[in-house]
């Protein structure tokens, strides 16, 4: 079943169940892959690209949460952090820091990595290999740690 498909069926049970903040959340999701359907062209969305922009949304509202709650705004940040937490149901399990790391080891022996100077190479691999189960600013702290 395909990410649009199951993004349809969690809204009809938040409508059921009159979940606002689950209804909210879903809306928006359908809104950004609608609107990436005519971006694209006749094409369907691939599950990478339905992945990436579900990692866009949580990312918008996790960083909007962040700001409030800098500003002392937690009646504005409480909301977008459960709607972060209703969309991240459709990315894959995240990844420890340990696991991340041991991929990175990995990619970096296979690549013969010697220094900062590779952390590019090191990073496009890494990051294609983890897509939606690593956030990118995980995946760089640790590839600079190793290649420190």
């Amino acid at each position: 079943m395909s990410l649009q498909k199951q993004v349809m069926d969690k809204m009809k049970e938040a409508m059921k169940s009159k979940d606002t903040v689950a209804l909210t959340a879903l809306r928006a999701l359908k809104s950004a892959f609608m609107l990436a359907n005519t971006e694209v062209g006749a094409g369907e969305l691939s599950e990478a690209e339905e992945l990436k922009i579900v990692q866009k949304q949580v990312k918008q509202r996790k960083d909007s949460a962040a700001v409030f709650t800098e500003q002392g705004r937690n009646d504005l940040a409480e909301p977008e952090l459960a709607e972060a937490a209703v969309l991240e149901q459709f990315l894959p399990e995240a990844l420890s820091d340990e696991e991340i790391g041991k991929i990175v080891e990995k990619t970096i022996a296979d690549v013969g990595a010697e220094g900062m100077k590779d952390m590019g190479k090191v990073m496009g691999i890494v990051s294609k290999q983890l897509a939606g189960q690593a956030d990118g600013k995980t995946i760089s702290a640790i590839v600079k740690a190793k290649l420190a």
